[in-house]
């Protein structure tokens, strides 16, 4: 049964006070932007970089907010009369607040992912086994900071039996501050890597902010995390629940073995369980997803879905949008869409994948400059370009800045001929360059940072050759 919210306890759960409206009056949404709001929903005002949500209370109102959640007692004024007011200390932290109690009236349970790659396929891929026998909520598309991690806790009121949350980050304590929220009764670590490393300074010290996903753990909890990885392990010998393990190591309790790549058909291996041994074939690319199927599995034997079932959700698993999505397009035109996102292992990885492909025309790399990466990011560009050559790119085109031109002079340096790497700008311009580039039977690899924008040179191929 859907929990049933009155102002009065949305009230006292976001640790505020209802200042207009009937407290009777039952909550059927929540929301922070004015324009998506559902008729209904109250409106919660947060205070933000380029917006203050106070100035859009009216707005808010006009488009059938049933009330609004504010922090400044003199900004609704005006409003009509029936409109539910709360005011709290500050938005934010009432919206946590409201999550947290939420998340615990629920009786859902909760998996929370961290990581820095492969959360988000771990997420999908442990929701769609999970799926087998129960009812799941995820995040919504990159729901996972501060504010996003407890606006998808809210849709617990519709009480889902299980919840499966990637938690994101940028900076020390926030993974934290998401713990607390969430209360997971499992926790997933994927890896550590250099996503962000501007921020931090060393992977060491990402390790340690990553960490945090240990911490406010009951005895009951569980740790899924990645025996393959020693600065994951080295940190999850505190936990202070049970801990699993997965990877492609022995020691790994959900262990593949056997592995054989597929190119673009995707990935196949036997894999090693508690519950036993079990073939696995799945549709989704490398051996890093494999890592993150696995990751996927041991989840699912917590809450003891059966390995058949596994495997067959496996089997139908699809790469979700711009993550290593694979287009076959006119002319024998084939291009890997990894446009969402993009760091030093990632993209290595990616390319791997990439010079692995035998029997086509060409392999050409379109490559975005990796952002945030500090004062190592063009020592992180220049292995990238060795990692273009060692996969026998036949075309190499860098779209950014210094850090970028400096990728593809390593890649020429490294063996890549020097007339086969082009540097552009901006993602524009690199789709001029692949139209005219991209030939019959090539496969294209392409990939970036979001700042950079190279889906558009995906839509641009799609379109010569769709």
């Amino acid at each position: 049964m859907e929990q049933v919210l009155t102002a009065a306890m949305v009230a006292s759960a976001a640790g505020g006070e209802l200042v207009a409206g009937d407290p009777a009056a039952v909550v059927s949404g929540f929301s922070i932007d004015s324009r998506t709001l559902v008729p209904g929903d109250l409106f919660f005002a947060i205070r933000g970089e380029r917006f203050d949500g106070h100035a859009f209370l009216s707005d808010a109102v006009d488009r059938g907010a049933s009330g609004v959640i504010i922090s400044d007692a003199t900004s609704a004024g005006g409003l009509p009369s029936a409109t539910l007011v709360i005011l709290v200390a500050d938005t934010v932290a009432g919206l946590q607040s409201l999550a947290r109690y939420i998340r615990r009236e629920s009786g859902a349970k909760v998996t929370a992912i961290t990581g820095s790659a492969g959360k988000t396929t771990t997420k999908e891929t442990a929701a769609a086994f999970l799926e087998r026998r129960y009812s799941v909520v995820r995040n919504r598309g990159n729901l996972n900071n501060h504010i996003g991690l407890p606006l998808s806790l809210l849709e617990l009121r519709h009480n889902p039996e299980m919840a499966v949350l990637e938690l994101g980050m940028n900076g020390v304590g926030e993974i934290s501050t998401l713990v607390r929220i969430a209360e997971p009764d499992v926790r997933v670590w994927t890896n550590v890597g250099p996503a962000h490393l501007e921020f931090f300074g060393s992977i060491e010290a990402i390790a340690d902010a990553k960490a945090e996903i240990l911490e406010r753990a009951r005895p009951a909890d569980v740790l899924v995390v990645n025996a393959d990885d020693p600065l994951v392990m080295a940190r999850a010998r505190r936990f202070a629940g049970r801990v699993v393990t997965f990877g492609l190591s022995d020691a790994a309790g959900v262990r593949a073995s056997d592995v054989h790549d597929l190119g673009l058909e995707g990935i196949e291996a036997t894999v090693h369980t508690p519950e036993g041994a079990i073939s696995l074939r799945t549709p989704i690319l490398g051996r890093p997803n494999l890592a993150n199927v696995l990751a996927a599995m041991a989840v699912a034997l917590q809450f003891s879905i059966p390995l058949s079932e596994i495997v067959s959700a496996a089997a139908s698993l699809r790469p979700m949008h711009h993550r290593g999505e694979v287009h076959r397009l006119a002319r024998g035109v084939t291009v890997i869409d990894d446009s969402y996102n993009s760091n030093p292992v990632a993209l290595e990885q990616a390319l791997q994948i990439l010079g692995s492909q035998q029997k086509v025309t060409r392999r050409i790399a379109i490559v975005g400059e990796m952002l945030e990466l500090g004062d190592a990011s063009i020592a992180w560009h220049e292995r990238c370009g060795r990692a273009a050559a060692a996969a026998h790119v036949n075309g190499l085109v860098t779209v950014g800045g210094e850090a970028a031109r400096a990728l593809g002079r390593a890649a020429a340096a490294a063996g890549v001929t020097a007339t086969d790497v082009t540097h552009v700008s901006t993602s524009r311009e690199a789709a001029d360059v692949a139209a005219r580039l991209v030939t019959s039977g090539d496969v294209v690899l392409v990939k970036g940072s979001r700042g950079t924008r190279t889906e558009v040179v995906v839509e641009r191929l799609r379109q010569e050759f769709g």
